[in-house]
């Protein structure tokens, strides 16, 4: 009997893409994301493909019992019940980076839009008041400035990369530092976290959302930017504490602020942060492109026929280590 890949894709298009990447000799079946605990195929399933929305508890894993891996097609993984996989004694996997060059992309979107005042520029043309019947407002180059990375990951050393492109002069905090060697190949200076934030001009967070990550961004730190400083978080929204960020950029402590995520998605309307004329938002959008889906379901594939093997899975997330294998 073929070995049965449970695969929840995001969309009826993204499926397509699944079934012709999909591995020969594997058995694939398409899944919906609700109550998937109760879908008869998942007593032979031996692999599950998805991303971290699906819900896995208990149940779920009562449901699959042959199951070997849990493979997500995202990089996150923060709403994944993780105790339940560690019961379950199943790994689970994050993409590989599938989505890193669409994230640091992303993030230099935002450096650049928030820097240029892009949205103003587009509100007042638009509007027909072409420069904004006003004097102009103060704008910045992302040449020569400092940029601090909060996490140096697969994300952040491609942004880092890019900034170096834009002339940028690159410095990260990371809670593993690089090799003395690594740091000059690609450029960048490890500083501490306090370090990091009264030197940057710019900071973009790029760290998973943990117990140690969780407002790691607090008003004591912003505190310590420079006023005409900018943060980027195409992470997770709880890595900063968005009461004091509010507060920070309502009082023209910094410069301006790009934001993909926030402490609750889709943000309710009266969240202070949407009425900002120094804040440019984004849907969470960071990782998902058309390219990358292929990526996703590629190195997706190639871990579960890693598994299938005898080998270890490559990507496991730390807090699973253990049952990776190695």
């Amino acid at each position: 009997m073929a070995p049965r890949i449970i695969l929840v894709p995001p969309s009826a298009e993204t499926s397509k893409i699944a079934e012709e990447l999909a591995p020969a000799g594997f058995d694939l079946v398409l899944a919906r994301g609700e109550g998937i605990e109760n879908e008869a195929a998942l007593s032979g399933a031996e692999y599950m493909v998805c991303y971290p929305n699906v819900v896995m508890k208990d149940a779920f894993f009562r449901a699959a019992p042959k199951l070997k891996l849990v493979q997500l097609l995202s990089a996150g993984y923060d709403n994944v019940d993780l105790d339940a996989l560690r019961r379950a004694k199943v790994p689970l996997s994050n993409n590989g980076g599938a989505n890193a060059i669409s994230v640091a992309e992303h993030a230099l979107m935002l450096m650049l839009t928030v820097s240029r005042k892009v949205v103003w520029q587009h509100g007042s043309v638009s509007a027909g008041r072409w420069r904004g019947n006003g004097p102009a407002p103060r704008m910045y180059e992302l040449y020569n400035k400092t940029l601090g990375i909060v996490g140096l990951g697969t994300i952040g050393k491609k942004v880092a990369r890019l900034a170096r492109a834009f002339g940028m002069r690159v410095q990260y905090f990371d809670i593993v530092r690089l090799s003395e060697d690594a740091e000059d190949n690609l450029g960048v200076k490890f500083r501490l976290l306090r370090e990091l934030v009264r030197t940057s001009d710019i900071i973009s967070l790029h760290v998973p959302l943990n117990d140690s990550t969780r407002h790691l961004i607090g008003a004591g730190e912003l505190a310590q930017m420079k006023p005409e400083a900018i943060i980027v978080n195409t992470s997770r929204g709880p890595v900063i504490d968005e009461k004091a960020l509010y507060t920070a950029l309502s009082q023209h402590k910094l410069f301006g602020a790009g934001l993909d995520v926030f402490d609750q998605e889709p943000p309710p309307g009266d969240n202070p942060l949407l009425k900002l004329d120094n804040v440019t938002l984004t849907a969470h959008f960071a990782g998902p492109t058309w390219d990358n889906h292929v990526a996703r379901f590629r190195n997706a594939f190639d871990n579960v026929q890693r598994v299938q093997r005898g080998e270890a899975p490559l990507w496991v997330v730390p807090e699973l280590a253990e049952l990776s294998g190695k």
